[in-house]
């Protein structure tokens, strides 16, 4: 073999499978010598047996033109002449490479060329992406990809990436490629050959965008522009962002700018689909002059969503300073992974993303590991080094840690964006986090649950396990020692009766034992555990985001905290949200603490791009199994996938949305099985699948804009669960009131977070949604005529039988 320089020969395979009994239908292959393409080769290949259906469709390729085509045999030569002499390169290199390795053998031509794949080189140096497939690189980086699944077109796009690539590398420091060769064995095959090659001819001038720390690399922070001053007229503010004039959104605007004058507490409510952030941030920013504002929003989804769009826009056209602020876990601690990367770790995965880290520390300039496109596959490898929040005077990068330039940066902005979590937490802390400012809560209803998880506790079962084991191989005294293994053998018997689903008597009486147990423990380092189990509080178990199998034990305090007592009186509230009103005897402001709050409602007009289709004679959900339902609602999205329009499930449970996943033969996007909800959302809103199984933030935390039309399916209404803390404190203080629980609270929230669900699909002008919902007990109760009547004022409601579902959708699709 020939010495090998800098010559990368780059192939792509189109087969009649991907499994091992695979033959080859279409070769591609381009070849890079000193970073440029000099040459290209591409030939059908005979198979000698008719192509499936799907790879027909797939490739362009029919059987009649490869009958044509010459054998493998007749042009192995010409292919093995052409890739001998360099870097075999693929996009998944191993499909590639050992496939054409084994059709070159049986010709007689070894192919022992170093590989490279692109795929684990662009999930290092693009690390902020979600997805590496070469159709979405290529959209991302703007690479031309003409004829996808065409073998020549592919092996362009992955030469031009494989360029891209190698650009990427060559704006990096020296000093930095330097370290990420040391750690490449991570990376599978040769593919460090590429990083090598641009290491050798890279120079040593430090780029004037970056400062070196301690080897490590960071983005140079540039101070925050002088900002422009905005108009007191709204629609000169909304021409410059080069947005339409809309007006419902300059009459809420209006509303706004009247209560931010007058009133230090006020609650304004404005349907879904007007254009709510800029319809309270302009004004706020044009009339709040010297005040920070603080804008909290229900999730860090949102948040991040905010600053990608409106808060990123009205940086570029006014230069207003604005910041994102969570809490410290969401940020990299540099310390812990200055430490980590001392450390010869033997999981390759996470040496990998020790690189990505490296490359991504370049770009951020915050630090919040949310940016990370892939976050969700290395939570694991996360736990050392999240930020906890604390900062140690000898440090290595006092300068740089991201935690404490967030809080700078939080302390001078001029608008603070943040969730309702952090806020709370903060502000039980400190109250003077928000004094002498604007607060605004979007959503505002959604921060009486962030108040009640203050007052909720919550332990990992498997955690307090390890640490008994712990104990029990120290612990000398014999009786402490039996009290230590009952309290491990009750452990172990929750989570097995919860993961069986057995009877909650079982998990009482288990939670009985314990509480027994930790008041007759005296072992060192289970103080905060004694406490906790012998309190007089109500315990839940359940199962984490994350994982099915981790479960968590949780209580609450009694009681309930008032926003009011939380916000200092010289803080000027401003909440906001579509659904405000819950009903005549129940007020918001008063579940807030603020019973004297002014409050505005912009009157929602009838849509005329979303229809309601209740099904009448579906299964009754409270009288049939989980099975069986699940069975039901999976063979319905089957059906209706045949329409080709984006499909949003909207489920109550968990155990619900993950049962009809597992049954749906169709492939899908579900929450809790394909990544957070931040990642399924781009995934859905580009198009990468047609069904998107959601629950929780997906109901009111998520907006869909860009499909023109959606479907949406609510298995079953929304009622909150009447054993939930928040719910079940409620309840209790409307009883005591006189009031009733059902018809007061319960059944007016469920109406709400029905109409916000209305709201993910109306998001923009013309978009249009049909909403069916299955839950029959909307037709067959004496409660489901109030919320049908309130759904009528807003939107067309009909009642079909199952039979007629394909009918109506059909219809709705044909208005457009």
């Amino acid at each position: 073999m020939k010495t090998i320089g800098n010559r990368y020969v780059v192939v792509d395979l189109e087969a009649t499978s991907t499994g091992s009994k695979a033959k080859i239908i279409q070769v591609g292959i381009v070849v890079i010598e000193d970073g440029k393409i000099v040459d290209h080769y591409t030939t059908d290949v005979n198979p000698h047996e008719p192509l499936d259906a799907h790879i027909k469709e797939l490739t362009g390729l029919t059987d009649q033109r490869l009958t044509q085509a010459p054998d493998f045999s007749q042009v192995a030569r010409k292919i093995f002449d052409l890739v001998e002499d360099g870097i075999f390169v693929a996009h998944n290199v191993q499909f590639d490479a050992n496939l054409l390795a084994e059709n070159l053998f049986f010709e007689g031509y070894e192919l022992k060329n170093p590989r490279v794949d692109t795929v684990e080189l662009a999930q290092v140096f693009f690390p902020e992406l979600e997805k590496y497939s070469l159709p979405i690189l290529c959209r991302e980086l703007g690479i031309p990809l003409k004829h996808a699944h065409t073998a020549l077109s592919d092996a362009q796009a992955t030469a031009e990436l494989l360029l891209f690539l190698r650009e990427k590398m060559a704006q990096l420091p020296k000093g930095l490629l330097e370290r990420l060769l040391e750690m490449a064995d991570a990376l599978l095959y040769e593919s460090y050959l590429v990083i090598e090659e641009i290491f050798r001819n890279q120079s040593i001038l430090s780029s004037p965008d970056l400062i070196q720390v301690q080897g490590l690399y960071f983005k140079k922070t540039a101070a925050p522009n002088e900002p422009r001053k905005l108009s007191q007229d709204f629609s000169k503010n909304i021409s410059l962002l080069n947005l339409e004039v809309r007006e419902r959104q300059e009459s809420f605007a209006k509303e706004v700018g009247l209560l931010l004058k007058d009133e230090p507490v006020s609650l304004i409510q404005a349907p879904t689909g007007i254009g709510k952030t800029y319809g309270y941030l302009l004004p706020a920013l044009s009339q709040v002059k010297e005040r920070q504002i603080v804008l909290s929003v229900p999730t860090k989804i949102l948040q991040n969503q905010i600053m990608e769009e409106e808060s990123k826009h009205l940086k570029e056209v006014f230069r207003t300073d604005i910041h994102s602020l969570k809490g410290p876990q969401n940020y990299l601690k540099l310390d812990a992974f200055y430490r980590s990367l001392q450390e010869n770790d033997e999981n390759r995965l996470f040496r990998r993303f020790k690189m990505q880290l490296l490359v991504w520390l370049t770009e951020t300039e915050t630090g919040d590991l949310d940016e990370i496109g892939q976050l969700y596959r290395y939570q694991h490898f996360l736990t050392d080094l999240r930020h906890d929040g604390n900062l140690s005077s000898h440090s290595l990068f006092v300068t740089e840690d991201f935690w404490k330039r967030s809080q700078e940066r939080a302390q001078t902005c001029k608008l603070l964006v943040t969730n309702h979590a952090y806020l709370v937490t903060r502000l039980e802390d400190n109250p003077e986090f928000v004094s002498d400012r604007l607060l605004i809560i979007d959503e505002v209803q959604k921060i009486l649950l962030a108040l009640e998880n203050l007052l909720q506790e919550t332990y990992d079962i498997q955690s307090i396990i390890n640490l008994l084991d712990k104990a029990l191989l120290e612990e000398q005294n014999k009786v402490q020692q039996r009290i230590l293994e009952s309290i491990r053998f009750e452990c172990l018997y929750l989570i097995e009766q919860f993961q069986s689903g057995k009877s909650r008597k079982n998990i009482l009486d288990s939670l009985a034992n314990l509480h027994q147990y930790f008041s007759e423990l005296e072992v060192e380092g289970f103080g905060e555990l004694v406490r906790y189990f012998t309190a007089d509080r109500d315990y839940w178990l359940e199962a984490t985001e994350t994982s099915q199998k981790k479960i968590q034990i949780s209580s609450t305090k009694s009681g309930r905290i008032l926003l009011s007592s939380l916000v200092p009186d010289s803080c000027q509230v401003l909440g906001v949200s579509a659904t405000l009103e819950i009903s005549q005897r129940v007020s918001l402001a008063d579940l807030l603490g603020y019973p004297e709050a002014k409050f505005v409602k912009i009157e929602a007009c009838r849509k005329q791009d979303q229809e309601v289709v209740l099904v009448k004679d579906f299964h009754l959900v409270t009288e049939t199994s989980l099975e069986v339902y699940a069975k039901e609602v999976s063979d319905l999205l089957v059906e209706i996938q045949a329409f080709q329009q984006p499909i949003l499930v909207l489920f109550t449970a968990k155990d619900m949305l993950l049962a009809v996943s597992d049954l749906l033969p169709v492939s899908h996007l579900a929450q809790y099985k394909n990544g957070d909800v931040h990642q399924l959302k781009k995934r859905f809103e580009k198009g990468e699948q047609q069904i998107l199984l959601g629950a929780a933030s997906f109901w009111e935390g998520v907006d869909f804009s860009s499909h023109p039309f959606v479907i949406q399916v609510v298995p079953r209404l929304p009622f909150q669960n009447p054993q939930e803390p928040l719910t079940k404190k409620i309840n209790q203080e409307l009883i005591q009131e006189g009031k009733n629980a059902f018809y007061d609270y319960q059944l007016p929230m469920a109406i709400i977070r029905l109409k916000q669900a209305l709201g993910r699909s109306m998001r923009r002008e013309h978009q249009r949604s049909l909403t069916l919902i299955l839950d029959r007990r909307i037709v067959g109760k004496r409660y489901g005529k109030q919320i049908v009547a309130s759904l009528a004022k807003e939107v067309t409601v009909k009642t079909v039988s199952q039979s007629e579902v394909d009918e109506t959708i059909d219809k709705f699709l044909n208005e457009l």
